[in-house]
């Protein structure tokens, strides 16, 4: 995955919170074996940590500013995105929500920037309190992603995947799906509390895997407001890694690393292959509407 050396970045639409205090509650969700099972149940969850019951505290509050803010000094062009983690989530979000902004308003409707959170740790949300180890996560709540970017590390070497920019790139991707489901209404349907095969927190799920296969289809030739195009490659072994970060976090496989068995009835995302299936039918359709797993 390539952008162009001399593209802009729009770091408003990112937050750098790393190396900040968590203000606000107590985060309950701790390391070792409380946070695996955390992470197993969390894990690209489409609703604020609150729901997992890993969090508490002030549920209203704000991440701080960080006193750094690397990311708004250094992510400046799409040569930094090419050479900085960081900076390419930067690229990343830029290109996905110039997409949606784009697909919404050729539907008539308006798209409502959502805005990553980068943070270390642990962070304070609308949705509560969370570590690190619940994953990336998309907050209804206040409408923003929030990721601690060694996540990435932990996809290689705890969930087995290859890794790499593009499977990167889908975790954000599938964040942002769940952002264009909450502005749709499609998010609600998860919040029962059912699970299995059959639920809606799944169905949720491989939607917004489809969704991120949609955006992969049209990300070389999405133009920013400026009109010019952010990624320039994105190659066949880009979508590999990306379909292997999709199956690494599937429930079966999660379930059997960890749990040493897999059972079908305890599942919120769905198999490895649904997850490949579902990424797989958006990327090459390129069509939202094709995402319908509610069918």
């Amino acid at each position: 995955m390539r952008f162009d050396d001399d593209a802009d970045l729009d770091t408003s639409e990112v937050s750098d919170v790393r190396g900040s205090r968590v203000p606000g509650g107590r985060v309950t969700v701790g390391g070792g074996v409380v946070g695996i099972v955390a992470l197993v149940l969390g894990l690209f969850f489409g609703v604020g940590p609150e729901q997992l019951g890993l969090s508490s505290g002030d549920p209203a509050a704000e991440p701080s500013a960080s006193s750094a803010e690397r990311v708004q000094r250094s992510c400046l062009k799409g040569s930094d995105a090419n050479s900085r983690d960081d900076c390419r989530t930067v690229a990343v979000v830029n290109n996905v929500q110039d997409y949606w902004r784009q697909e919404f308003d050729r539907a008539g409707e308006t798209y409502t920037p959502a805005r990553t959170v980068l943070f270390a740790d642990r962070v304070s949300t609308a949705c509560g309190a969370a570590t690190s180890a619940v994953g990336p996560f998309y907050c209804p709540g206040d409408r923003r992603v929030y990721l601690d970017l060694g996540f990435f590390d932990e996809l290689r070497t705890t969930y087995g995947a290859e890794g790499g920019p593009f499977a990167e790139a889908y975790v954000v991707a599938h964040e942002y799906g769940h952002h264009v489901q909450d502005q749709l209404g499609t998010l609600d349907r998860a919040r029962d509390g059912r699970q299995g095969t059959d639920s809606a927190s799944v169905k949720v799920e491989l939607q917004a895997d489809c969704y991120a296969g949609v955006w992969a289809h049209h990300a070389t030739t999405t133009r920013d407001e400026s009109g010019h195009l952010l990624v320039t490659e994105l190659t066949e072994a880009d979508i590999r890694d990306g379909l292997d970060a999709a199956a690494a976090v599937g429930d079966d496989r999660i379930q059997e690393r960890f749990q040493g068995g897999v059972r079908p009835e305890s599942w919120t995302h769905g198999s490895s292959a649904q997850r490949e299936q579902w990424f797989t039918t958006g990327f090459r359709t390129g069509d939202a509407s094709r995402c319908d797993t509610f069918r």
